[in-house]
C-alpha cells in the first residue's frame, strides 16, 4: 500500500466544516498520482510515451466525513491488471486507523497518439507490484450504472477552464461537482458511483438529466444529442449528522 498523511484544510470543507465529496475524490486521485510519480511512472513518463491512465469508473463509500483540522491518512494499491484495464482500491482513514472512506476504481491505459486504449506492458506497471494485493473488503457494485427511464432536464453547463486537467479534458471529480450542483443542498452522500463514458473538453456544453431513485439520485451528464459523458449515482440522506 502507498500512503500519505494530511490534515483537512478550511479550503476543502463545506458549510458544515466537513471535507467535501469533491475534496475526498481529490485526495484519492492525488494519492495514486503521488505513487506513480514516486516510482517513476508519472506524468512525464506517460507523456513521453503518448500514454495516459483514464478513469472508467468509481465506487466510493463514505463511512464518515472527516472534519476541519482532522489528521487523515490516504492509501491506495492496485490489485489487478488485465488487458488494458487496471483495478485499484483506496482508503481514507483517521489517526486510529478506522475507515473514513473506502473506494474501488477501474482504469484503462490510453494511447493519446492513436486515440484508443492500449494493452498494458510490463514496463507500464513496474513498481506497482505484481497485482496480487488483496481487494478491500466492501460490497462491490457493477461499474455499469442503469439509467432510469424518467428524468428531469436542468440548466446546461458550459465546460470552463477550471474543469480541465492535464489530459485536456474535464477532470473526473469535476463531473461529480457538476452533478452535485443539481441535487438538494442538504443531501449528504454516503455512496457514490460514477461511470465515465466519453471525455468532455473546454467549450463543450453539458446537459444534466436528473432522476430520483429509491436510494437517492442518478444524474446523467449528456451532450446535445443525449449521449452521456458520465453517469453519476448517489445514495445518501438529507439529514446531516
Amino acid at each position: 500500500m502507498y500512503t500519505f498523511g494530511s490534515r483537512v484544510r478550511y479550503s476543502e470543507t463545506d458549510e458544515c466544516g466537513k471535507l467535501t465529496l469533491t475534496g475526498i475524490m481529490n485526495y484519492l486521485q492525488d494519492c495514486s498520482t503521488f505513487q506513480s510519480e514516486d516510482i517513476g511512472l508519472g506524468l512525464s513518463y506517460l507523456t513521453d510515451r503518448h500514454k495516459a491512465w483514464w478513469l472508467s469508473s468509481w465506487q466510493i463509500v463514505v463511512d464518515r466525513y472527516p472534519v476541519l483540522g482532522e489528521e487523515i491518512v490516504v492509501g491506495t494499491w492496485p490489485y489487478d491488471f488485465k488487458g488494458f484495464y487496471g483495478y485499484r482500491n483506496f482508503t481514507l482513514c483517521d489517526q486510529a486507523g478506522r475507515y473514513l472512506v473506502r473506494a474501488n476504481s477501474v482504469w484503462f491505459l490510453f494511447d493519446t497518439e492513436k486515440g484508443r486504449p492500449v494493452k498494458i506492458e510490463p514496463e507500464d506497471i513496474r513498481g506497482y507490484g505484481s497485482g496480487v494485493e488483496k481487494q478491500l473488503p466492501m460490497d462491490y457494485a457493477s461499474r455499469k450504472i442503469q439509467l432510469p427511464v424518467e428524468y428531469e432536464n436542468t440548466e446546461p453547463v458550459i465546460v470552463g477552464k477550471h474543469h480541465i486537467d492535464t489530459n485536456h479534458h474535464v477532470n473526473n471529480a469535476q463531473y461529480v461537482e457538476i452533478a452535485r450542483e443539481v441535487l438538494p443542498d442538504e443531501m449528504e452522500v454516503s455512496e457514490l458511483r460514477v461511470e465515465y463514458k466519453k471525455a468532455a473538453v473546454f467549450g463543450d456544453v453539458i446537459y444534466p438529466r436528473v432522476s430520483r431513485t429509491e436510494e437517492g439520485y442518478t444524474v446523467s451528464l449528456c451532450d446535445e444529442r443525449g449521449a452521456a459523458y458520465a453517469v453519476i449515482w448517489l445514495r445518501g440522506t438529507t439529514e446531516r449528522m
